[in-house]
């Protein structure tokens, strides 16, 4: 049995979704993961065989005002669920981000690239990676630009901003690939069905700014918005974004057969069923 934290999340939901009788999902109070004990009795009732964490505390300019809580969600409740999976002799796969990365390599981030992440929320996930090496059966899967049919992202920001604005200003300075939970899903499954270990980075293909992302977006919904440059100084965040977080997926298709479809027929197919359930 393949146990998902975080099941009602937006990450969690797809996993769930595609996981079908052969996962179990737990959450909120059902489980607290910033709670030792209570990870160890949800975790030693069940002996589930995978465990896959989608908790996590992902508001990144949150992060910086409650670092107490990016450090306890992120990080120690890592360390708790490694603790006692490393015990039952359950496989841990822990979701993680392109912000332990500072973006200033130039190219696309491989495996082995050193973190240095530039706000809290990097840093309290790469407490979550070093955590995870309590346990040595680990899976540790990096991601970015998250969006998703189950949670707040930034697909549904720009559709509602959409219909009370003609014109946004978004940024154009940051790099990345916008991933669809679904995709990061299917990606996670192959992972685990293929038997692999360590560090994986799993994205969408090819590369766009959020402010292409956002062009692309109105584009597929057939919205007439004008999408106005802007660069990070000027948007002024209380976080610090790395400018170019691209993730190198080659590893993920090599060892699993499971290969990321490109960010924009992703994003074509997320507003087909988007409009499919409203």
């Amino acid at each position: 049995m393949i146990l998902v934290v975080g099941h009602k999340g937006m990450l969690g939901q797809d996993v769930m979704g595609l996981l079908g009788e052969r996962g179990r999902g737990v959450d909120l109070p059902e489980i607290d993961i910033t709670d030792l004990l209570s990870v160890q009795q949800v975790l030693t009732a069940l002996k589930p065989a995978v465990v896959v964490n989608c908790a996590a505390y992902t508001d990144v300019d949150g992060c910086e005002s409650n670092s107490g809580t990016a450090m306890q969600v992120n990080g120690e409740g890592v360390a708790f669920l490694a603790l006692i999976t490393r015990e039952i002799g359950a496989k841990l796969v822990q979701i993680s981000t392109d912000y332990v990365f500072d973006g200033s390599k130039g190219s696309p981030y491989r495996e082995d690239d050193l973190p240095r992440p530039l706000n809290v929320y990097g840093e309290s996930k790469l407490a979550g990676e070093l955590n995870l090496d309590v346990n040595p059966d680990n899976l540790l899967i990096r991601t970015q630009w998250l969006y998703g049919l189950h949670g707040k992202n930034f697909v549904e920001t720009m559709l509602r901003l959409g219909q009370e604005k003609e014109q946004l200003g978004v940024v154009d300075d940051q790099i990345g690939a916008p991933t669809w939970t679904v995709d990061l899903a299917r990606g996670i499954i192959a992972l685990i069905d293929a038997g692999c270990r360590g560090t994986y980075h799993v994205a969408n293909s090819g590369i766009t700014s959020w402010n292409g992302f956002a062009r692309a977006i109105f584009e597929e919904a057939g919205m007439a918005v004008q999408v106005d440059p802007m660069t990070t100084e000027q948007l002024n965040r209380p976080a610090r974004r790395p400018l170019y977080s691209t993730l190198d997926c080659s590893k993920l298709v090599a060892d699993s057969g499971f290969t990321p479809q490109p960010w924009r027929d992703a994003l074509h197919q997320y507003v087909l069923l988007r409009n499919k359930e409203q």
